[in-house]
């Protein structure tokens, strides 16, 4: 037989530090365990088995299980104890892993790349410019010039219907889940080694300039031309060294551009095709290598290909044109200066060949590559037009790539143009560019050879103390070719066909007001179908002034007026079934409770609580109504909640707290406490959380009513009077008339933001989503993430509405939005 366990440590017990203690609720845990328990509010504890909050003064004051001890003696006392193992099980308030609209981790990893929406500014020339100083990782100069490159568009899913408009930061990062992981890999890579690299154009960030547009890669923009440097240093070299000054200004340019490229490859990139255009000059005279700009002409490059080869799957077009469009591509690249190497061609001219690995080529794409594109652009900077221009033809012989003669008549002919300009004296720099040209990838040179021969052209070998500090590229390493990558792309995402929604019935699925939101449903689909965005499902219309409260059960939707009245919709086609009437005042607050009777309960600011059966046929009177007591500081109840004690709550304007019997609308208690109107009650884990417009948050122990803490009184700033709140699990939010929201995790304070400049009146929490909405006329829908220490208030989008809300409930894949035009709207995720 296995002896009883203690339900944290699952530990035997025993007469030493095990010792059974009888909690109030009637279970059983350690004295060792429950002096580990933490203690949330003073003299109470949490029970871990059945989560209950008791009273607790020590281990000790507990009466002991002396017939549990007996029992676990007896079988213990002829066989050895257990060590006693330490407890890291969490028993209560467990970080919640629900999920949201992404991961923390993929939002972490992102996060500091996403500029502020206002940081780039566009001027009257069209010059985008900086308008801020720094964010993140990047730091830059304001009214700094800098160019953008388009890498991903996506179908914007708001319309006008409902008025869905994502939030600046969730369409960056829907944009970045819109990528393939591929094309997500090469970006990182761009973003990182612009960051470790000082001879790569500093890429600043993603932005977007609208959201639903394209979201831009952010890059610092140097004004500096390589051709204009290139120019000016050898005209004023001419003035110091007579003929000489054509070297001193090709060995500063070429060994810089060396040093470019060589950065670039030291991150494991290669461009795969390289133009004066992609290199710049900065403020201290170094050259940079632009990906903005090579991304730009490798995405040229491309257009160009597929435009030429559009027609080439037509099996009447004869082979020959197809060789003359090719033919005058290489041609076009060579009069604009755009260089790209035989292999990089010849799998561009390869449908749907886009890695480096992948083709049918014996020569494979890799850092190889951009060293016959930088050769070429050494070339042109040594004799210019006289850079013979002859076409590079190149045919497919199904097992590679097959050169024609004229490739080698081309390279002969560079050969002989570079003899004559650089005569027998810099012959070694003739022959090295040659060999860059080499058909064979394998047979060039690094590009650390190239800038190594550039430097001899002034420094002796043997007077280069350098030489030992030279960096070594590994040609076995992986590298990621940007003219091939899909990011050289711009892809735009096929939108989703939308799905249709369909009214299936329902039995009897209503839940009590006190039922979490989610319990009956999958977060997961939700949060995944919302991503998205919202459709407007229905507008209800009947009430004759502004909604006041929202209830969902028993296959119902309940809402309450100032107008007085109570309606129920169907929830199947939400057609108006019935109206209660009774209320002399505006009915302020709804509920809805599962009990062996559904119930539906109102409250208005007369006094006046009215119980109404929902059972079918609806009926006209209430089951059950009675009245508050009134005094000279009343003004009506303002909310009402329901607890699994069978207690109903009410907050009214008299500062007080009721608790009323629902068997017979008895007063149980009255509590205390708050110095202003009760506005917003909340019942979660055996607390009952109530708001005021005093600007605190108290709570009361549902087993006794006693207090247990206050929040808010000790937050800094001017207090605000609150006007809703909810509690989902260990977060608690209040919205405040300002227009503020303030976070507590486990009672302790986490976070506020402002979320608009009026007032809040309505909130409702689904999993980690959160939707506000008040006087802004709008809803707007934020995600809670973090953990014990840290807790962010993400906005992830809103609903522009034509009134300002004043109520919001959201269930079963819904959300129902009452307005102050009478109106209810209900939105789905699509």
């Amino acid at each position: 037989m296995e002896l009883p366990e203690c339900p944290v440590c699952l530990e035997s017990y025993d007469d030493g530090a095990a010792v059974p203690r009888v909690l109030s609720c009637g279970h059983t845990v350690c004295e060792a365990c429950l002096a580990e328990l933490r203690h949330r509010y003073p003299n109470t504890i949490r029970c871990p088995a059945c989560t209950r909050l008791v009273k607790y003064q020590s281990p000790s004051s507990l009466p002991k299980n002396i017939d549990l001890l007996r029992l676990c003696l007896q079988q213990s006392s002829s066989s050895d104890h257990r060590s006693r193992k330490p407890n890291h099980r969490s028993t209560i308030n467990d970080d919640d892993d629900r999920p949201g609209f992404w991961s923390d981790e993929f939002y972490a990893n992102w996060k500091d790349w996403i500029l502020p929406h206002d940081t780039v500014l566009v001027d009257d020339d069209g010059v985008r410019r900086f308008g801020s100083g720094s964010k993140g990782r990047a730091c830059f100069g304001v009214n700094h010039a800098v160019s953008i490159v388009d890498v991903i568009s996506l179908p914007h899913v708001s319309d006008s219907v409902t008025g869905f408009k994502f939030s600046y930061v969730a369409w960056v990062i829907k944009c970045l889940m819109g990528m393939s992981e591929v094309v997500r890999e090469g970006l990182g890579l761009i973003l990182e080694a612009s960051v470790r690299r000082s001879r790569v154009c500093r890429v600043y960030g993603l932005w977007c300039e609208v959201v639903g547009g394209p979201l831009y890669l952010v890059s610092e923009r140097h004004c500096g031309s390589l051709l204009e440097k290139f120019r000016e240093l050898k005209d004023g070299f001419v003035g110091v060294s007579g003929d000489k000054g054509w070297v001193f200004s090709f060995v500063v340019v070429g060994k810089g551009l060396c040093e470019a490229v060589l950065a670039l490859h030291l991150e494991g990139l290669v461009a795969g095709c390289l133009g004066l255009s992609c290199f710049s000059s900065d403020e201290l005279g170094g050259v940079c290598i632009d990906l903005n700009e090579v991304l730009v002409m490798g995405r040229k490059i491309k257009g160009d290909v597929s435009g030429g080869a559009g027609d080439k799957h037509e099996e009447e077009e004869e082979e020959e044109e197809e060789e003359e469009e090719e033919e005058a591509m290489c041609k076009d690249c060579l009069r604009n200066e755009l260089f790209v190497s035989p292999e990089v061609w010849f799998r561009l001219l390869q449908k749907g060949a886009v890695a480096p690995e992948s083709g049918h080529s014996r020569y494979p794409i890799g850092y190889g590559s951009d060293v016959w594109s930088l050769a070429c652009i050494l070339l042109w900077l040594l004799i210019g037009d006289a850079l013979p221009r002859n076409t590079l033809e190149m045919k497919d012989e199904g097992d590679g790539l097959d050169v024609s003669a004229s490739y080698v008549s081309w390279v002969e002919k560079v050969s002989s143009v570079l003899e004559e300009k650089l005569g027998s004296e810099y012959l070694s720099l003739g022959q090295t560019l040659c060999r860059c040209l080499d058909i064979n990838p394998g047979n060039r040179p690094d590009v650390v050879d190239v800038r190594k021969c550039i430097q001899d052209m002034l420094v002796e070998p043997q007077f280069d103390f350098l030489g030992n500090l030279e960096v070594t590229l590994n040609r076995n390493k992986p590298c990621h070719c940007l003219i091939l990558a899909e990011l050289c792309q711009l892809t735009k995402e096929s939108s989703k066909e939308q799905r249709e929604f369909e009214l299936q019935e329902k039995g009897d699925g209503g839940q009590p007001d006190f039922v979490q939101d989610g319990e009956d449903e999958s977060n997961e689909d939700f949060t995944a179908g919302l991503s998205e965005g919202m459709t407007e499902l229905k507008v209800l219309q009947g009430h004759l002034d502004c909604i006041s409260g929202l209830a969902v059960g028993g296959g119902y939707l309940f809402s309450s007026s100032f107008d007085k009245t109570v309606h129920v919709w169907s929830l199947q086609d939400f057609s108006r079934l019935h109206t209660f009437r009774g209320h002399q005042s505006k009915v302020m607050a709804l509920v809805y409770v599962d009990e062996e009777e559904p119930l539906c309960i109102s409250g208005d600011n007369g006094g006046g609580i009215f119980i109404w059966g929902i059972t079918a046929p609806l009926g006209q009177d209430p089951l059950r109504k009675w009245y508050e007591q009134k005094d000279w500081r009343f003004s009506g109840i303002h909310c009402l909640t329901v607890s699994r004690n069978h207690c109903l709550y009410t907050g009214s304007g008299d500062r007080t707290i009721k608790a009323w019997s629902l068997k017979d609308g008895t007063l149980m208690c009255t509590m205390n406490g708050h110095r202003s109107v009760v506005s917003t009650l909340a019942v979660c884990d055996e607390v009952l959380y109530s708001g005021s417009w005093d600007g605190t948050i108290r709570l009361w122990s549902l087993d006794d009513h006693s207090p247990l803490t206050v929040l808010g009184e000790d937050l800094p700033g001017e207090m605000k009077s609150i006007l809703a709140m909810t509690v989902d699990r260990h977060l608690l939010v209040a919205a405040y008339e300002n227009g503020i929201i303030k976070v507590w995790r486990n009672d302790v304070f986490m976070n506020s933001k402002t979320l608009q400049n009026g007032a809040i009146f309505a909130m409702s929490m689904h999993g980690k989503c959160l939707y506000t909405g008040g006087w802004d006329k709008k809803v707007n829908i934020q995600e809670l993430s973090g953990d014990e220490f840290q807790l962010d208030v993400k906005a992830f989008g809103s609903i522009s509405c034509s009134s300002v809300v004043t109520a919001i409930l959201c269930r079963q894949r819904k959300l129902y939005v009452g307005y102050a035009d009478k109106s209810i709207k209900v939105y789905d995720c699509k």
